[in-house]
């Protein structure tokens, strides 16, 4: 059946002269009616926004304050990341995990040890021995044919410069104003010892509870990609102790190196210089290039000829690590092309400091190891 529609029907135009209908208000949506129900109230939004605000400053200020902690907690898990792959071979010759962490800390506590027993007394009385022979050295210096040359190239002016470096290093005043005084001094190495401490245990904790920690991550993520991740992160993870098990045998091969052309060459303080050696060398690329001006710079107050010898000789060595020793220690664990080393290295040094210098390799590796494994694939999956 056909039902019959009835037009709308139309209004007529206003008369001539008759006031217009007002035309009716859009509806607002639910979005608008809040925004406009908070404009119409300005001292609620002006107090939300001043307590966010206020929200805001102090949570920076608690990462700021806390920054010593992060410090610690990052060399804590590095260390730990370190240690894993000895624990983890010591587990596939059928060690116990616990026994395992046990033998390993044990093995450093005798290092720690051992270091403190033989090489510290040593240090502590080479350290006095450097400041007590200053004035002879200054004094054998200036007898010397290579004082004789900057003398006639720069004028009266270097003994002026050599005598008032020999009244500095030798008042102790002044190597107390250095540190900020005794009482800073102690304060210093009180809160080194502590955070020491602290370390160490953080790094127990952690290298414990490693397992751990890799499954929680794991369950963080999507099932579906959970084995992709769980497969980066062991990736990740091994590069990184296998790169800080490499700095260390670097820097202890540096710190040999250092101790025989001392030792050969008659130079003094050769405990002093090597353990210099191991702790400037640790850091990449420019703790070895730094530590050979500075070595090679102290050598010239004993011998030019000495000094000569040891900057030609450990020159040398640099390239046999550079070129030999560095890539059979690193590429079977990390691999980062040189460019990327030194871009990472400057920028993990500016943010971070010593840190940021020494966490900048692995951190590249691991850029580089989610480019090539998650979002190359994934552009090359694209048509």
């Amino acid at each position: 059946m056909w039902t019959r529609r009835h037009p709308r029907p139309v209004s007529a135009p206003p008369a001539a002269g008759a006031p217009a209908t007002p035309r009716s208000r859009p509806v607002e949506g639910p979005a608008e009616r809040t925004f406009w129900a908070h404009l119409n109230r300005p001292f609620a939004v002006g107090f939300a926004l001043t307590a966010g605000g206020l929200v805001a400053l102090a949570l920076g200020f608690a990462v700021r304050d806390l920054i010593t902690v992060w410090i610690y907690i990052a060399f804590a898990l590095f260390t730990a990341l370190g240690l894993d792959p000895v624990v983890r071979r010591l587990q596939r010759r059928g060690m116990p995990r616990a026994w395992a962490i046990a033998l390993v800390s044990l093995g450093l506590a005798v290092i720690l040890v051992g270091f403190l027993w033989l090489v510290v007394p040593t240090l502590v009385r080479q350290v006095g021995q450097f400041f007590s022979d200053i004035p002879r050295t200054i004094a054998a210096f200036t007898e010397s044919d290579v004082y004789g040359w900057i003398h006639d190239q720069f004028g009266g002016q270097v003994p002026t410069l050599l005598t008032e470096v020999q009244s500095f290093l030798t008042n102790p005043a002044n190597i107390a104003a250095i540190g900020g005084g005794v009482l800073e001094f102690g304060v210093t190495v009180a809160s080194t010892v502590s955070g020491l401490l602290i370390v160490i245990v953080l790094t127990l904790y952690f290298l414990a509870s490693l397992p751990q920690i890799k499954g929680a991550v794991y369950r963080l993520s999507p099932a579906r990609s959970r084995a992709t991740v769980a497969d980066l992160t062991e990736q990740i993870t091994d590069s990184v102790g296998g790169y800080l098990g490499g700095m260390v045998v670097l820097a202890f091969c540096n710190s040999i190196v250092a101790f025989v052309l001392h030792l050969s060459l008659s130079l003094p303080f050769p405990v002093l210089m090597a353990v210099g050696a191991f702790f400037l060398t640790i850091i990449p690329l420019v703790g070895t290039v730094l530590y050979w001006v500075i070595a090679s710079s102290l050598a010239l107050f004993t011998s030019p000829t000495a000094a000569l010898i040891f900057a030609a000789v450990y020159l040398g060595y640099m390239q046999l690590e550079a070129y030999l020793l560095t890539p059979r220690v690193m590429n079977r664990t990390i691999s980062v092309p040189g460019s990327l080393v030194v871009i990472g290295a400057l920028v993990g040094g500016t943010l971070a400091g010593l840190l940021g210098a020494l966490v900048a390799i692995p951190v590249t590796a691991s850029i580089l190891l989610i480019v090539k494994k998650v979002i190359v694939p994934r552009q090359d999956a694209k048509l």
